[in-house]
């Protein structure tokens, strides 16, 4: 089946070029970073100086350029070797396009390139002990005292928290009490006086991928580190949540996919009497089950990923699609678990660790919960 997307000779070349680097640069080291719970910042330096960071800024602030398909392929790349860790994808398309668009001319020149060559790994900063999905109950404040701004209280569930070299914090203002006109987006950088990295969080998967609390003890930054205008950081933030949940139904997708092949290839080579276990009926129809499935995913997301190219308000068919599709990743990964019996139950079968890295996506960017009640808002339910 043709992609609905227009991929051209440039983005195929841009494939080819990231997977031999995978291939060849990461997905060797993947087991150990598993095991040391981090990925080295080496790591991202070398994504960065190959071009596969920040793909959609442009050369005026050290980046490609490129357009949306670029960061799709990244996406899709880092999911066939299953490593989540290296959290490309929430930094190049998540955190850095709030920089990007909001930021100032000079904010840009000052963080972007850094951004681009990987010298600068970003961290957002919204989650609170207790404010996790809804912002208006955030705590952390910041409170202007001259020429600088002063943030005191705690983040937590932080992805990229330990490696962070920049982190986009989001505070409240407290003499203001409608926390939608409350809330500001600020840059701090890692070494600032009163900016602490808590500890790192252990985590049921994603274990390669660094997820810590932060704290802010009278932590003074300059009024010029203020992404926007005062107040506006709830509206930033809604404004990228379409791109967001976007970028986290194309991890569902690509992830779902990812378990599919090697489901797929581990029953062909499965044998029982001497015979593929693959010719059973009852397993052949389970897979086609899952492979339709998983078919029905990717036009659908292909659909959605054109739409947002072409500047379309589609924030509840986004919503649907990261609810969808981190639904079906953690199902197929059940699913194949269930029909491999005996091999399932090894952390040698590599569907082991995919369930427990798909598990997560269904809760963050806004639970599947919270994402079915936007969507029945706009419904007008």
């Amino acid at each position: 089946m043709a992609s609905l997307l227009q991929y051209t000779d440039s983005h195929s070349r841009f494939r080819e070029r990231l997977r031999s680097f995978l291939a060849k640069e990461i997905q060797p080291c993947c087991k150990q970073w598993e095991q040391n719970k981090i990925v080295p910042k080496s790591a991202w330096k070398q994504m960065g100086e190959k071009g596969f960071l920040c793909t959609g800024i442009s050369k005026e602030y050290g980046g490609p350029g490129g357009d949306f398909l670029y960061s799709v392929i990244v996406i899709e790349e880092l999911s066939r070797i299953s490593e989540a860790g290296l959290a490309a994808p929430l930094h190049s398309d998540i955190i850095v396009p709030y920089i990007n668009t909001y930021g100032t001319d000079a904010q840009k020149k000052k963080y972007l390139p850094g951004c681009v060559s990987g010298d600068s790994i970003t961290a957002v900063a919204m989650t609170e002990p207790d404010a996790g999905s809804d912002l208006a109950s955030m705590k952390t404040t910041a409170v202007c005292e001259g020429d600088e701004v002063v943030i005191n209280g705690s983040k937590t569930f932080i992805s990229n928290g330990i490696n962070s070299d920049l982190v986009i914090v989001a505070a409240r203002d407290p003499l203001v009490e409608n926390p939608h006109y409350a809330i500001s987006l600020y840059l701090v950088e890692s070494g600032t006086p009163g900016f602490q990295k808590g500890r790192q969080l252990d985590k049921m998967g994603l274990r390669s991928q660094d997820t810590a609390e932060l704290f802010f003890n009278n932590c003074r930054i300059p009024k010029t580190n203020r992404l926007g205008e005062q107040g506006s950081g709830f509206i930033m933030l809604m404004e990228k949540l379409q791109q967001e949940r976007l970028v986290c139904a194309i991890m569902g997708m690509a992830a779902a996919e990812k378990i599919l092949d090697v489901t797929l290839n581990l029953f062909r080579e499965k044998k029982h009497a001497g015979n593929p276990i693959s010719r059973s009926q009852s397993v052949q129809f389970a897979l086609v089950e899952m492979a339709a499935e998983v078919k029905v995913c990717r036009v659908f997301i292909d659909k959605l990923i054109a739409d947002h190219m072409e500047g379309q308000n589609i924030v509840m068919e986004t919503c649907m699609a990261k609810y969808w599709t981190t639904d079906l990743a953690r199902k197929t990964a059940e699913t194949s678990l269930n029909l491999l019996g005996d091999i399932g139950t090894l952390e040698t079968c590599p569907v082991v660790k995919d369930l427990r890295d798909v598990r997560v996506m269904s809760i963050f960017a806004g639970t599947n919960e919270i994402m079915k009640g936007i969507i029945a808002k706009c419904m007008g339910l």
